[in-house]
């Protein structure tokens, strides 16, 4: 555990980013979701360094134990803090997982930093191409649920989190998906985030369109989404990716829903192992469709 420091954006000092850097072998960095920190990703680095993975793990700014400055909350700034610490810990042959949001950081960074230290990516439960609904995107989710989402969060954000959360793992009356426990947790973690923090990373991951920068991707894909995701619909999101993407592998969590980390656990884990240690097939870009 250490912290790096990160210059990324335009404004303010350098912002100290909290890293958990685990086990021995193949470097994966894992992004986490809104709104937790590293510590999401608990049932994955209990068993991922077992099979010969180093699994790193990091507080974006404004979460978990990281630094929490007023701004810097746009993906250029977020890819930023993922770049420093690549660089820091100088990885090479890299694989990224991003959860949710994290799609975004994974997307923006090989976009604007290229794949030279990445050898794969995990797509997981993402945001990506773009949540909201406009003339050009009319899938997408109305900006007024966003703005409700913001201003639930200003009114009584630990009242709305809790709320969330339900969603979040699937649970309801009839479906008591995680343990009180779980949920009791996912607070924990989300609760040590700034309220500026979560609210920003709201206005990011709903506005952000990158639908432009999916076709620049040139490593390996696995994408995996939860079929019943209320939180991040899969229609709007994963299928839509998965399209952009043909030359991706794509699995479906039959009934999971966007918490699937927890929920389907060891599957995940499994589908981790797997595609971070298979092999990979040397081709210039997965995703190009090349006639002769």
């Amino acid at each position: 555990m250490k912290f790096i420091q990160s210059k990324a954006g335009t404004l303010g000092e350098p912002v100290k980013l909290f890293v958990n850097d685990i086990g021995q072998g193949k470097p994966v960095v894992f992004i986490s979701g809104w709104p937790l920190s590293h510590e999401m990703w608990e049932y994955q680095f209990n068993v991922l360094p077992k099979h010969g993975i180093r699994c790193i793990g990091y507080d974006r700014r404004g979460f978990g134990k990281s630094d929490k400055p007023w701004n810097g909350y746009d993906y250029d700034t977020l890819a930023g803090d993922l770049n420093s610490v690549i660089e820091e810990l100088d990885l090479t042959d890299v694989t990224l997982v991003g959860f949710s949001m994290g799609g975004g950081e994974v997307v923006r960074y090989l976009s604007k930093y290229g794949s030279s230290r990445v050898s794969k990516a995990v797509l997981v439960s993402t945001v990506l191409p773009y949540m909201l609904k406009t003339d050009d995107n009319p899938d997408g989710v109305p900006q007024e649920l966003f703005d409700g989402f913001v201003k639930e969060v200003e009114e009584d954000r630990p009242k709305f989190l809790a709320g969330f959360a339900k969603d979040f793992y699937g649970v309801s009356l009839l479906n008591n998906a995680v343990s009180d426990e779980i949920l009791h947790w996912h607070s924990i973690l989300a609760l040590q985030a700034s309220g500026r923090a979560t609210t920003q990373c709201i206005r990011s991951f709903s506005a952000t369109d990158f639908r432009n920068e999916i076709s620049l991707l040139d490593v390996p894909i696995l994408i995996i989404h939860g079929e019943s995701d209320k939180t991040v619909p899969i229609k709007v999101s994963s299928d839509r990716t998965s399209e952009m993407l043909p030359g991706a592998e794509y699995i479906v969590y039959e009934g999971a829903p966007h918490g699937l980390f927890i929920t389907q656990k060891e599957r995940l884990n499994e589908n981790l192992i797997q595609f971070i240690n298979q092999e990979i097939v040397t081709i210039s870009n997965p995703y190009t469709d090349i006639s002769t």
